[in-house]
C-alpha cells in the first residue's frame, strides 16, 4: 500500500502554510500553487518555493491562472482598483474578492490530485475571518465535494479538506506553532512584497490573530 497522497493548495500565506503542516502529518504532500496576476504574485511565490522545501515536498505544481487579471473587477488583480485600508468590520463582498477564484483553484487541483490517486485536496479556507469572500463558506464546499464525485472517475475518490474552515485566526496561529510550521516564511499582505503593508484586511487579521495569540508575527511590516 502506497503512501496516501494529499494535494495541497499553498497559496503562501498564512492560513495555507498552517494547512500544509496538518496535511503533512497525514502523509505524502503535493504541493500545487496558482499564480493569478495578483498584485504580490512573486513574493507569493518565493513564500511557496520556501515552504515547498521546509516539508521537502516530493511533487510540486505551478500553474499560472493569469487569466485572472485579464477577467479583472478585483483591487487584487486590477493595478487601477486600489487595494482599501483595512476595515475588519466591514460588511459585504470586498472590492478584493476575486471572482469565483476558489472553484477555479480547487478544479486545477482536484485534476491533479486524480492524475496522482490522490485521496484528499485540501485548502486553507476559514469562514469566520475570511473578510466576506463568498467562496470562503462552508456551504461552498460542501457543494463543491458533490461536483467532484460528480465529475471524476466513478474509482476516484477524492475529498476537499478544509482543517481550518471553523477557526479563528489567532487558533490557527496556535495550531500553526503547536505543529512547528514555518510561519516565518509565510506572506499574507495584499498590497506589497518588500514589507508587509500592515493596513490591507489580510495584514490586519493577521496581526490580530498573532496578538490574540500572544506571540509576535515573525514577518516584519512597514507600518
Amino acid at each position: 500500500m502506497g503512501k496516501r497522497i494529499s494535494v495541497v493548495l499553498l497559496s503562501g500565506g498564512l492560513d495555507s502554510t498552517v494547512t500544509t503542516a496538518i496535511a503533512a502529518e497525514k502523509g505524502e504532500l503535493a504541493l500545487l500553487h496558482v499564480s493569478y496576476g495578483q498584485r504580490t504574485e512573486d513574493r507569493e511565490r518565493k513564500s511557496f518555493d520556501d515552504i515547498a522545501d521546509f516539508f521537502v515536498a516530493e511533487n510540486v505544481l505551478k500553474v499560472n491562472a493569469s487569466y485572472f487579471k485579464d477577467i479583472g473587477s478585483s483591487a487584487l488583480t486590477d493595478t487601477s482598483i486600489e487595494v482599501p485600508e483595512g476595515e475588519l468590520e466591514r460588511e459585504g463582498v470586498p472590492i478584493t474578492y476575486v471572482p469565483f477564484r476558489n472553484a477555479n483553484l480547487l478544479c486545477i487541483a482536484t485534476s491533479w490530485a486524480e492524475k496522482l490517486g490522490a485521496t484528499r485536496v485540501y485548502i486553507g479556507a476559514v469562514e469566520e475571518d475570511s473578510s466576506g469572500y463568498p467562496d470562503c463558506r462552508k456551504s461552498f464546499f460542501e457543494a463543491f465535494n458533490e461536483v467532484v464525485s460528480m465529475g471524476t472517475r466513478p474509482e476516484t475518490k477524492i475529498e476537499i479538506v478544509t482543517p481550518l474552515i471553523d477557526m479563528k485566526k489567532d487558533e490557527i496561529v496556535r495550531k500553526g506553532l503547536s505543529l512547528g510550521a514555518p510561519l516565518q516564511l509565510s506572506w499574507s499582505c495584499y498590497k506589497d512584497e518588500d514589507l508587509a503593508c500592515g493596513r490591507c484586511d489580510s495584514c490586519l487579521l493577521r496581526l490580530r490573530g498573532f496578538k490574540e495569540a500572544g506571540t509576535e508575527d515573525p514577518i516584519k511590516y512597514r507600518s
